[in-house]
């Protein structure tokens, strides 16, 4: 990859293009410095696999200050410095980690952090985040909880809960949806307590999605996929020049498609996303993005764990012989989601020494859900097992009587202002970041009732048709609501919101100039309410609200003797109010603790490495991520709560990514994780492994390319997915087996603008499980095909 990019201002914008770029810092002073002795000289970081059809795509490092990218090959005017920046698309220390608050790239920003950059989910033709992170060891995804509280992407860093640390550019995304990718740029986990830069939550660890933005020069890309499961998918990325500091972008997807190895389960959405700049290239910029998305799903609660009669360790009934196509919802069940989301992000380099941001970003979601919450009872599990396993029967209701459809209307605001200032103090360099974040998020629920039970269906062979059965308005049938405990009771409608307000401050001092500290602290006011009412008379409404005054330190030690190599060290605390669900849980947050949230502490010792003109990138880090007051969310109710629980996790984080030689990529992981409950109100969980979280990962994907640039050029490429299995309850009752997926592809390109490809996914069949929750699973895909075909201008 190729970027020609004209610097005007050279001082402060060639300090952030050295940085992001070859791993380099320069203050304001150095930048000016070496502003004065410019020879005009050309600035070269060797790709070995970049070409002329590489436009439009590797360029994530040439538009990281800005958000632009430059393919103009016009000649540079007089007078502006003219650098030429190529790279391995595939090393990770070089990627923006995406947000202002953190504006070091990945090489220099001390903590693990796991990047699944465009190039890998081009090749791998990524099409959810939830599969974009099925690339980053540790990361599970959970199905939906209890009475339908949650759905849609629900996933869980280094076995904690993340629901809530979904990034977008740096701003919470509080919508409770299946993200699709099509207008990702790259995604970047951040693992680890990170309460400082992103506010309350973050126990394991943020997910921060880096979107799509306009760049300088005109791109045309459009792309149509086909294949197993009905599979239809097209795609189109255009961006255009209006004029010199003005650019637009269009990024849209249809797409239909249903499950590989589930009946009756499928996704129809569509999806659309432009976005303008204003100010390429200049000292104040500003972009405007728009999102929407429309998804008609069928939710799918997978299968019930049970314990064979003569064991002691529940397993999923798969595992038995049942059957992983079998579906026990009903044709009730749909998952509707409405999901429009605009943002602003203003950039003002207002002196050479400091730049500052303001992010604002406005969400409305809307939904209808509708699920049936399957369950093998005792009465079932012994006919199973029997010599008549045919007369095995399922209930779709869950211990309360629900899961009850309901419409969820939700809006969330959030502003984010902050300034990053470098400067000295005599002979000490800083790096000053400091702000404020305001945030608002309001949660409306209407429940509905069913006439009647629903009734169950065969184990064996499950039908959908539930004869008699009608959705009521709540005023018709109030006792058929779900009855949530501890006096909610049964009621109609559930409102919920929540505002917090926090102050950031952190400063990096350079002692010398290959050891600086860093230290810093964020201060967040959080306030909720939560609210039931209507329904059932005999039961009153019920009124909560909680009020949390936190505070989350963070202090780094890093060891730079050049550009290549950082060593460093990070202890971090973050806080997450049991009523931080504000969108996610459909009960109130409860409490055993008085209410205190839960507090997590992460001591972290990495290393990071630039190797080879920077083709490589490697990372290693021992960590340890300790967690009191642990929340717990029950499996029959979805409640949310806190308790006195004490959790440990340690373990080892290991990555390489980039080019081995000119043709041959290659990104792999691998984490090993010794969990234990360290403290428990339960002596039996004492001792025991963390419920989700596996002792060793690993996932590795590699392409190598054959006669490229030639007629006869081919791409070949593969890899494994490898999670050991997991317990999934606190008492190491029951658990799911390892996962392991074979992928691959083979891919040519047709002249320079065209490419066919195919993807093939889980080749060996297995049967895998995707989403995981303390009493079932879901079955991941079969094997699958996927042909695509690509044009790029």
């Amino acid at each position: 990859m190729h970027s020609r990019i004209r610097l005007r201002s050279s001082a402060p914008v060639v300090a952030g293009l050295t940085l992001i770029c070859s791993g380099t810092y320069l203050t304001p002073a150095e930048a000016a410095a070496h502003d004065d002795s410019s020879d005009g000289k050309q600035k070269q970081f060797s790709d070995p696999k970049a070409g002329a059809g590489d436009k439009g795509k590797g360029d994530t490092l040439a538009r990281s200050l800005n958000n632009t990218k430059s393919l103009d090959k016009n000649p540079v005017p007089h007078g502006e410095e003219n650098i030429l920046v190529t790279g391995s698309r595939m090393n990770i220390l070089r990627e923006p980690v995406g947000l202002g608050r953190m504006p070091e790239d990945v090489m220099h920003t001390p903590q693990t952090i796991n990047v699944v950059p465009q190039a890998l989910m081009e090749q791998q033709n990524v099409k959810s985040l939830d599969e974009a992170l099925r690339n980053v060891p540790g990361i599970t995804a959970s199905v939906g909880e209890g009475e339908g509280g949650m759905s849609g992407d629900q996933f869980l860093i280094r076995g904690f809960q993340a629901q809530n640390d979904i990034y977008e550019n740096g701003l919470r995304d509080f919508g409770v949806y299946t993200r699709d990718s099509f207008y990702y740029d790259h995604v970047s986990v951040i693992k680890g307590p990170s309460s400082e830069v992103f506010g309350n939550g973050t126990t394991g660890g943020a997910i921060n999605i880096v979107t799509k933005a306009p760049h300088s020069g005109n791109s045309y890309a459009a792309n149509f996929s086909g294949g197993t499961g009905s599979y239809y998918r097209g795609t189109i990325d255009l961006n255009r020049q209006l004029t010199e500091t003005i650019a637009v972008r269009l990024s849209a997807m249809g797409n239909s498609n249903d499950v590989v190895g589930r009946d009756s389960v499928f996704s129809h959405r569509w999806g659309i996303a432009p976005s303008i700049t204003f100010g390429l290239g200049k000292k104040i910029s500003y972009t405007l993005d728009y999102f929407h998305q429309n998804d008609n799903r069928i939710p799918d609660y997978g299968v019930w764990v049970v314990t064979k009669p003569g064991t002691s360790i529940g397993r999923p009934l798969t595992e038995f012989g049942l059957p992983r196509t079998n579906w026990y919802g009903t044709t009730f069940d749909k998952d509707n989601i409405s999901t429009d989301m605009i943002s602003g992000r203003l950039t003002a380099k207002v002196l050479p020494w400091l730049t500052l941001s303001n992010d604002t970003k406005g969400g409305i979601y809307h939904r209808y859900f509708s699920a049936s919450q399957s369950n093998c009872n005792a009465g079932c599990t012994r006919a199973f097992f029997s010599n008549v396993p045919q007369t095995a029967q399922i209930v779709r209701n869950g211990g309360l009587g629900g899961p009850n459809p309901y419409r969820q209307s939700d809006w969330s605001i959030q502003n984010v202002f902050s300034g990053v200032a470098r400067f000295r103090t005599g002979a000490i360099k800083h790096e000053l970041i400091s702000g404020f974040d305001i945030e608002h998020v309001e949660d409306h629920r209407k429940n509905y009732p069913y006439n009647m039970t629903r009734s169950g269906t065969n184990l064996l062979d499950p039908s959908a048709i539930v004869p008699g059965l009608e959705r009521l308005n709540c005023a018709q049938n109030p006792a058929g609501l779900a009855n949530i405990p501890n006096g909610v009771g049964k009621k109609c409608y559930k409102d919920g919101a929540a505002t917090d307000i926090g102050f950031f401050l952190s400063d990096q001092i350079w002692l010398t100039k290959w050891f600086s500290v860093k230290g810093g602290f964020r201060l967040d006011q959080w306030w909720s309410v939560y609210s039931a009412t209507g329904g059932v008379k005999t039961t009153p409404d019920s009124h909560f609200s909680q009020s949390e005054l936190t505070v989350n330190p963070t202090v780094s030690l890093m060891y730079t003797p050049n550009d290549d190599i950082m060593v460093y060290f990070n202890w971090a605390e973050s806080t997450t109010p049991t009523s931080l669900y504000v969108t996610n849980s459909n009960a109130p947050y409860l409490t055993d603790n008085g209410f205190s949230p839960e507090r997590s502490r992460l001591y972290e010792l990495g290393a990071k490495y630039n190797a080879f003109n920077g083709r490589m990138g490697f990372t290693a880090a021992l960590f340890r991520l300790e967690k009191s007051n642990a929340t717990l969310t029950d499996p029959t109710t979805g409640d949310v709560s806190s308790s006195s629980d004490q959790q440990r996790n340690q373990g080892l984080e290991l990555s390489a990514s980039g080019n081995i030689t000119k043709h041959w990529s290659v990104i792999g992981t691998y984490a090993l994780y010794d969990s234990s409950v360290t403290g428990s109100n339960t002596p039996a969980n004492l001792g025991k492994r963390i419920q989700y979280v596996p002792k060793n990962s690993a996932t590795l994907w590699t392409t190598y390319d054959i006669a490229p640039q030639t007629p006869y050029n081919v791409s070949v490429g593969g890899g494994i997915t490898w999670r050991q299995g997991v317990w999934l309850d606190a008492a190491n009752t029951a658990r799911v087996p390892a996962t392991v997926n074979f992928d691959a592809m083979i891919s040519h390109t047709i002249s320079k603008h065209w490419k066919i490809a195919m993807n093939g996914y889980n080749l060996g069949n297995r049967l895998n499980y995707s989403n995981l929750f303390s009493n079932r699973v879901t079955p991941s895909i079969g094997r699958s095909f996927l042909f695509n075909i690509a044009a790029t201008y």
